[in-house]
């Protein structure tokens, strides 16, 4: 019998978001990026994932960029490759739920500044945080892609997540992602888990994973083989680790077969050729730790991504207990089933995370609990897939667990768009640094104070605003 026809698998490429974010924490400047898009908008990518994500505050953060500057730059250089970002559907790219009003000039903003796709997640899946952003990102004529948060657990049946993949359909989006930040899916659930959403949705299925427990590689060729539209890659000098596989073993992986990409190999080539000086001085200075390079298959057994590895082990080095980190391990299992089994991804990771350091430094479980636990508790955050744990509610709660919702927490919240520019308008110099602001306001603050330094060459740190002096 002769082989279904398939088209090529398409590759989104995230050298410029994801793989530099994983691999040294989102360090890559707009400068280092602008000389290499020429030879990156000729590979034929799906799309390149370069902005959302930490991407933003890290700009405004680290950097001392302005991220909308950077995605108008990236625009004017990709004349034939979309442009990609990751947005966490009410959080937008910040660690609160925004009003709607806020989420819908960003997502705004966003495309008419040179955003095609849009990829919306929601920590807990919970599809009342994501309606927002579809519907804004259709509104701009957008491509609004949902994302599954896969995670592991007795809940998270393919029945689930062909359920999901229905009800995202019906919402509006124009793809699905299965988002695997933590490295969990292997090869035949991965070619189960695709053959059942393509038999539930008509939508194209696009698969994100990371290198983190080492079947990455793998899973993607399963993936691709039971019908994955397209696949999250990253150039070699920037892959593996907690990373994505490598785009040019990628491509070549399908050389020759019904779903061959047809990439140039020498050209990938020389723009691998490009980055791997950036890889080798990120090594020298030690922002690239060697210990995110290898495979960790304990990640299958925790369930915990990369990003909140690291988070962990600085809280604990902080608390000179770094000989507790086998305990928090086996703890945040525990914690995460107290609250309702949630994927462990931004901001859930954290809050879990934490949690569990706390937990296991004072010697008594929800002894302390952070305001975010309560949070989620509150059902601030969202509907979790199974209940929480009746005692660890009373405990953390008290008498408080009365406020708890169940609606979507930003249906409680009134506009705030106008009382945010009201707030900051002695800074603002374009509408893009309203929404800069609403994010991370003291973070933009110092960002907008050192860009009027740069522009006047008068820096306000060093002035004496009481007197209205300035050291000569």
């Amino acid at each position: 019998m002769a082989e279904k026809k398939r088209k090529p698998v398409k590759i989104t490429e995230t050298i410029l978001r994801d793989a530099h974010q994983s691999l040294i924490a989102t360090r890559m400047t707009t400068e280092q990026m602008l000389p290499i898009i020429d030879k990156m908008d000729k590979v034929g990518y799906n799309a390149v994932e370069c902005w959302g994500g930490a991407t933003f505050d890290a700009s405004l953060r680290f950097l001392k960029e302005d991220p909308w500057e950077r995605l108008r730059k990236l625009k004017a250089g990709f004349k034939n490759t979309k442009l990609q970002m990751l947005f966490r559907g009410q959080n937008i790219l910040g660690y609160r739920p925004y009003a709607d009003d806020v989420v819908e000039y960003f997502v705004q903003k966003s495309i008419a500044n040179g955003i095609d796709i849009i990829r919306i997640f929601d920590c807990l899946n919970d599809l009342r945080n994501l309606q927002t952003a579809v519907t804004a990102t259709n509104k701009e004529n957008g491509h609004a892609q949902v994302a599954l948060s896969y995670t592991l657990g007795d809940a998270y049946t393919l029945q689930y997540w062909t359920d999901m993949a229905k009800k995202i359909e019906e919402m509006g989006a124009n793809s699905i992602c299965i988002k695997d930040m933590a490295g969990l899916l292997t090869p035949y659930k991965a070619e189960e888990l695709v053959k059942s959403l393509k038999k539930a949705t008509k939508l194209p299925i696009e698969l994100h994973t990371h290198y983190t427990s080492g079947v990455a590689s793998m899973t993607y060729l399963k993936a691709v083989e039971a019908g994955c539209d397209i696949i999250d890659t990253a150039m070699s000098p920037f892959a593996l680790g907690t990373s994505q596989p490598a785009t040019e073993v990628m491509a070549e992986a399908f050389r020759g077969t019904e779903m061959d990409p047809g990439f140039d190999q020498m050209l990938l080539k020389e723009i691998a050729d490009y980055f791997r000086p950036m890889r080798e001085e990120a090594l020298k200075s030690g922002l690239m730790n060697p210990k995110v390079l290898g495979v960790d298959i304990q990640t299958l057994l925790y369930q915990v991504p990369g990003g909140m590895l690291s988070n962990m082990v600085s809280q604990l080095k902080e608390q000179n207990a770094e000989d507790k980190y086998m305990d928090v391990l086996e703890e945040i299992p525990r914690v995460r089933k107290d609250l309702g089994e949630p994927p462990l991804v931004t901001p859930s990771s954290q809050i879990v995370g934490t949690q569990a350091v706390f937990n296991v430094l004072m010697g008594e479980r929800y002894k302390v609990a952070t305001k975010e636990t309560k949070d989620v508790l509150l059902g601030k955050y969202g509907q979790t897939v199974k209940p929480f744990d009746k005692g660890v509610i009373d405990k953390v709660l008290g008498d408080e667990k009365k406020n708890a919702i169940t609606c979507r927490y930003a249906d409680l919240l009134e506009p705030e768009l106008h009382k945010i520019e009201a707030e900051m308008k002695q800074w603002k110099q374009q509408d893009e640094d309203v929404l800069s602001y609403a994010l991370f306001p003291q973070v933009a603050t110092e960002f907008f104070k050192y860009r009027e330094a740069q522009q006047t060459k008068v820096d306000a740190s060093v002035a004496d605003t009481k007197n209205g002096a300035y050291p000569v």
